[in-house]
């Protein structure tokens, strides 16, 4: 067999379609078995421009006059299925004779990957966006319940470790007659009543570097002090108290509904923690905590009652008169103070 034979046997046997026509006429003088099966069987007198959709004799002019490569993707129809095809074209001669050389290849599987990728990389960018969405959500969920550094030590080690704070004061507000209002008014007005004043409050609170710790019912409780220390915790929340008297004084002038609370301070140690396994809540419990929520029972409405151990901190800015003893309950007689107005504008504090 002889070496033309043979290359005529390996171009009819490889899977790339394979074409020779004449430049002149762009007849057939050759093509093999894939050709034929992607585009037909050339007849005597097809031309390659009749055999191969979308392949124009203008596209083949540079081709033939200054011998540059064609090369381009087509893609033919068949039946219900578009294949897409690599087509490269160049010239060459034979016995004087300028000769075309076609090359086709089959790219559709390559294209259909391809498709396939770009749709999955698209549909994994869009869900890692709604993972992101849905961490800031989760995110802004648990600051609500806890402070951010209690939530950053939660997010990297899984739990919270219980911290005593030895110096912390605690503001606990009390609303009067609330039970009776909840009891006679339409549940979706007292929910909204409680939303738009928790709102103010939490606003008041964190002008003054506090932090809302949780409210229960129609009782509204926040810290000063903690997680980080704060020299000033005992004026922070007394200013809180006041300012959440003078909101409820300017809201009842132009609401329906009247509101006084009842507002008890309370200074000394407390722990904070996260509470719950399958809910999380960050609470704080202890001298602190129980001193301020013994003491706004004592308080008249829309007054402020302060243990007298906070007087020399508080003195300097608001007003602070006298009580007297009284005997509290599970904590014994405490020396009392009411804490009234401010002396001076407070200098706002950061957010911890």
């Amino acid at each position: 067999m002889s070496i033309a034979a043979i290359n005529e046997q390996l171009l009819r046997a490889i899977g790339v379609g394979v074409a020779v026509v004449r430049a002149s006429d762009f007849g057939f003088v050759f093509h093999n078995q894939p050709f034929a099966e992607w585009f037909g069987t050339p007849g005597p007198h097809a031309a390659l421009t009749d055999a191969i959709e979308g392949l124009s004799p203008e596209d083949l002019g540079p081709l033939c006059e200054e011998g540059l490569r064609y090369s381009a993707e087509l893609k033919i129809k068949r039946k219900r299925r578009t294949l897409v095809f690599a087509i490269n074209i160049s010239l060459a001669s034979h016995l004087d004779e300028a000769l075309l050389v076609v090359e086709c290849q089959n790219i559709t599987r390559i294209r259909e990957l391809e498709s396939m990728i770009d749709s999955y990389s698209a549909m994994v960018e869009r869900n890692t966006r709604e993972l992101e969405r849905e961490k800031e959500r989760v995110e802004r969920l648990l600051l609500n319940l806890m402070p951010r550094q209690v939530y950053e030590e939660f997010k990297t080690f899984g739990v919270v470790t219980p911290q005593l704070y030895p110096q912390v004061s605690v503001v606990m507000l009390d609303f009067v007659n609330f039970t009776d209002f909840a009891s006679r008014t339409d549940p979706t007005v007292t929910l909204g009543e409680l939303n738009d004043i928790f709102t103010a409050f939490d606003r008041i609170v964190e002008q003054f570097g506090c932090e809302r710790i949780k409210t229960i019912g129609d009782a509204y409780l926040a810290v000063s002090g903690m997680p980080e220390p704060v020299p000033e915790h005992a004026t922070a929340v007394a200013h809180c108290a006041t300012r959440f008297l003078r909101y409820l004084d300017r809201r009842n002038q132009s609401h329906q509904h009247k509101w006084q609370a009842r507002i008890g301070l309370g200074t000394g140690s407390a722990v904070g923690s996260v509470v719950g396994i399958q809910k999380y809540v960050y609470d704080v419990f202890g001298p602190a905590v129980n001193l301020a929520s013994r003491l706004q029972v004592f308080a008249n409405p829309m007054k402020i009652v302060a243990p007298a151990e906070m007087k020399e901190a508080l003195s300097e800015e608001f007003r602070v008169t006298d009580i007297g003893p009284e005997d509290i309950k599970g904590i014994g007689e405490v020396h009392l103070v009411n804490v009234g107005g401010e002396l001076s504008t407070p200098q706002p504090a950061s957010r911890f």
